[in-house]
Order: structure tokens, then C-alpha cells, then sequence
């Protein structure tokens, strides 16, 4: 007997040996992460990059894993130095709807990463049950049937029976298509924590950018005004010169007119000044009719943003992290495909009592036990694992396109704000000087009509220059803050120490 459990417990180790060896094959490709075309300075930036952050240690192969967290941890708006901003930046990281959903995907994500690793691990059960029993009538009848019955049919006395029982099953991996799947939800549980990221760069940026909308019209708001009470000057200077005769009353409705016209501008504004309250509103996740601020100038200064060494984009821009992530995803899923060629092995193992006194069924006289293993092999499925495994290859080469696509289009943005900063700070320095000259036109012209020697088309025409050049003045402005918002969006949440 002794020899007999030694051979069989040999041959159980055997076994088990070799379901281990087969455990370590995974089948499929392992990921390797495809090049993708990275410049060694931008284009636009017309100076040595500078790098203003100490970035991960590098791997034995040089490239740095992408840190989609990175953006999240970055107060990049700071660099506008204003308050109010920093404070509604705050509400959008609690209230912002846009941004919850993206942590209830990623928590999604996180749920299917567990569940598929779950696979590694046998599924135990426990069953019990009671059953009472007993014969329909009366008297010692029997028929045919009736004498195997059980115990209450034999004696016509009701039983209970009581029963439990163990069950154990375990697919053990052997041909990878767990470590797979795992591998594969991993991936994507990574890609939509980059996707987190990335949604709440994009609510920043976004109410970055209306918040500078609306302090511009607060801006042209104060613009309008002022030019409102220099007409006004001037339409009092055309009444008087008439009241003494030496303008004519086309003179007094020109500049009437000139004010009214200023002020149904100065109205219309309003339209624009409530809609980029009320975008604000929704991105701190408010109802506009509760949600209000105060005007204020446009204190922020345009931000001069170093942009760092191209290479470091694949790091901060967390939309790249999710297509490196959705490659390692897809190259995953070819695994899996490729699994289905192998025969699927399922080892089981029960073990069962009844008995019709409840302290004895722990008691095992009458236990049946079992064990057992089954294969599974698909011998023929008319080419349908053939179609899934290159339909898995398909999509990988079609994430590695996105995956080089996404990086293009990343330096596409950096290069093209890194160009708008550039040209709208000389645009900037030539419309300042445009604004000066026209407001000094206008001050003499309005000096020489005074005396008599211009007449009041000329004030009109110099006040309408002057105030055209300082709101096209405002104008760049706006376009500078704004392009300095969506250089900063662009290079993934620029770190404010620069």
C-alpha cells in the first residue's frame, strides 16, 4: 500500500512539474514599444531647450515609461498669478462632472483588472442542503418501486436528509492566455488612468481659456467706457462751439451719434460676458443661476514658457501615455487570440455526505470523494481563431499607427503655439506703438477742432482709429494669454518653476 501511495504521489508531482513548466510559456508576441519620430529641438522655439524638471531615471533601454500622473500634480495656471483662478482651478478637480466620469471609468478599469486576475486562482464552492421525505397514505402497501425507496418509504415515517458537500475547479494557465489577459487589462487600466489625466488637463485648459474670455470682456468693457465719456467730452465741445455758432449742428449729431453708437457696443457685450460666466459655471460643476463673479481688469501677465526638450513630451503628455498603453493593450489581445489553439485543461475535485443525522454528516463513512481533469481541444471552427488572430494583429498596427499619430500630432501643437506666442509678442510690440500714436492723433485733433481749424469729421475719424487700435490692442493680448493656456495644455501641464 505504502508503495502504491509513493507511485501515485510521484506521479502527482510529475504532473504538477510539468503544468508549472507549461505555466511559464506564454503564447503571442511580447510588447515592444514601436519607435515613434522625435525632433531634437522645436522648430519655433528658437532657443537651446531648457529643462526644468528633473525627469524618471531612465530604463536599460533609454526610454522612460510616460508618468500620466504628472499633469494632475502640476498647478500649471499658477504661472497667471491670479486668485481667483487658482480658486476655481481647485472646484474643478472636486466638482467638475466631465472629470467624475473619468474616475468612475477608471475605477471601472480597475474592476476589470482584478476580475481578470482572478483567473490565476482555483473556485472553491461549499453546497449543503436538508430534504424531508415521507410517504403519500397509509398502511404497509408496497409496489414494485416502493422497496428501494428510502427510509420513510420503507417505514412510512417522514426523514430528513441532510447533505454538503466541497467542490474545487482550477484552469491552471498553460498556455498564457490568463497572464494575457491580465497583461492586456493592466495595460488598459493604465491607459485610462492616462485618460483621467488627460480629461482634467482638458477642464483646466478649458476654464482657463473662458476664464481669460471673461476678463477680457471685463477689459473691452472698461475700454468702452472710457471711450463713451471721451465722446461725451467731445459732444459737449460740438454743443458749445454751436451755441456760439462756430459748428454746425451736423457737427452736435455726428458726435451724438458717435456716442450711442458706442454704447450699443458697450449693451452687446453684455452677450459675451454672460456666456463665459456661465462656461465657467458648468466646468466648477455649478448651475449658472447660482454661480457669479465679480469684474475685474485682466491682471495677468503674458507668461514666458520655456517648452523643454521635445523627448520629454512623450513623458508629460498624458493622451501619448493612453496610445503607448493602448498598443501594449492590442499586443495583449494577440495572445489571447492565439490561445485559442491550445486545448483548455479544467482539473476538478469534490467531495459529498449525506446523512440523515445532522452531527454525523461531518462524520465521513459514507463521503465520496472525486477528482478528475478535463481537455477541451476545438478541432474545427471554419477559420474562425485563424480570423481572430489576425484581426488582433490588425488592431495592433492600427494602435501603433494612432500611437505615432498622436505623437506627431503633439508637436504639431507645441510648434504651433510655440509660432503664435512668437509672432503675437511682435505683433504685440507693433500695435502697442499703434496705439500710442493714435491716441496722441487723437488729442490733437481733437485740440485742433477746439481751435477752429479741423472740423469735427476728423475728431471722429481719430477717435474711431484710437479706440479700433487699442481694442485690437486687447485683442492680442487675449490671443497671447490664450496661446500661453494652450502651449501649456500642449506640452501635457508645463511644472510652474521655470
Amino acid at each position: 500500500m505504502t508503495t502504491i501511495i509513493g507511485r501515485r504521489a510521484r506521479l502527482l508531482g510529475t504532473a504538477l512539474s510539468a503544468l508549472t513548466l507549461l505555466s511559464a510559456c506564454a503564447v503571442g508576441p511580447d510588447y515592444e514599444r514601436p519607435s515613434a519620430a522625435v525632433p531634437p529641438t522645436y522648430k519655433e522655439a528658437g532657443i537651446t531647450p531648457v529643462v526644468f524638471a528633473a525627469p524618471p531615471a531612465p530604463r536599460d533601454d533609454g526610454w522612460r515609461p510616460a508618468a500620466p500622473g504628472q499633469a494632475e500634480a502640476s498647478p500649471w495656471w499658477t504661472v497667471f498669478n491670479d486668485p481667483v483662478l487658482d480658486g476655481l482651478m481647485r472646484r474643478v478637480e472636486v466638482d467638475n462632472q466631465s472629470l467624475k466620469a473619468a474616475e468612475a471609468a477608471y475605477r471601472q478599469a480597475k474592476a476589470l483588472s482584478d476580475q481578470a486576475r482572478s483567473g490565476f486562482f482555483p473556485v472553491l464552492s461549499i453546497s449543503g442542503g436538508a430534504d424531508r421525505a415521507g410517504r403519500v397514505g397509509s398502511g404497509n402497501r408496497s409496489t414494485s418501486g416502493a422497496s428501494s425507496g428510502t427510509a420513510a418509504s420503507r417505514g412510512g415515517t417522514p426523514v430528513t436528509t441532510y447533505d454538503a458537500g466541497l467542490g474545487a475547479s482550477w484552469a491552471p494557465d498553460l498556455w498564457g492566455r490568463i497572464r494575457r489577459s491580465v497583461e492586456s487589462n493592466d495595460a488598459n487600466l493604465q491607459a485610462s488612468a492616462a485618460d483621467l489625466a488627460a480629461a482634467r488637463l482638458s477642464a483646466q485648459a478649458q476654464l482657463a481659456t473662458a476664464y481669460v474670455q471673461f476678463r477680457v470682456a471685463d477689459e473691452r468693457k472698461a475700454l468702452l467706457e472710457r471711450a463713451i465719456a471721451a465722446y461725451r467730452q467731445s459732444l459737449e465741445i460740438a454743443r458749445n462751439r454751436h451755441a456760439v455758432g462756430t459748428a454746425t449742428l451736423a457737427d452736435v449729431f455726428t458726435a451724438e451719434t458717435q456716442v450711442r453708437s458706442t454704447e450699443s457696443q458697450l449693451v452687446a457685450l453684455g452677450v459675451q460676458r454672460a456666456q463665459f460666466e456661465h462656461a465657467i459655471a458648468v466646468l466648477v460643476g455649478q448651475a449658472p443661476a447660482a454661480f457669479a463673479l465679480a469684474p475685474a481688469p485682466l491682471a495677468a501677465a503674458v507668461p514666458a514658457i520655456p517648452p523643454g526638450v521635445p523627448s520629454a513630451l512623450l513623458e508629460r503628455r498624458p493622451d501619448i501615455a493612453a496610445a503607448e498603453r493602448q498598443m501594449a493593450q492590442a499586443n495583449a489581445q494577440i495572445g489571447i487570440a492565439e490561445s485559442a489553439w491550445y486545448p483548455d485543461v479544467v482539473l476538478s475535485g469534490s467531495l459529498t455526505n449525506s446523512a440523515t443525522i445532522l452531527p454525523q454528516l461531518l462524520q465521513a463513512p459514507t463521503a465520496i470523494w472525486a477528482v478528475g481533469a478535463q481537455v477541451a481541444q476545438t478541432l474545427f471552427d471554419g477559420g474562425t481563431r485563424t480570423a481572430e488572430v489576425e484581426l488582433r494583429r490588425a488592431v495592433f498596427e492600427q494602435s501603433v499607427a494612432q500611437y505615432r499619430q498622436t505623437v506627431l500630432t503633439a508637436f504639431q501643437e507645441v510648434e504651433d503655439q510655440l509660432a503664435a506666442q512668437r509672432i503675437l509678442a511682435q505683433q504685440a510690440a507693433v500695435q502697442d506703438d499703434a496705439v500710442r500714436l493714435a491716441r496722441e492723433a487723437e488729442r490733437l485733433t481733437l485740440n485742433q477742432y477746439r481751435a477752429g481749424t479741423l472740423p469735427y469729421s476728423s475728431v471722429l475719424t481719430a477717435q474711431t482709429a484710437a479706440l479700433s487700435d487699442e481694442e485690437s490692442a486687447l485683442a492680442v493680448r487675449q490671443s497671447r494669454l490664450l496661446a500661453a493656456v494652450s502651449l501649456l495644455q500642449a506640452l501635457g501641464g508645463t511644472p510652474p518653476d521655470f
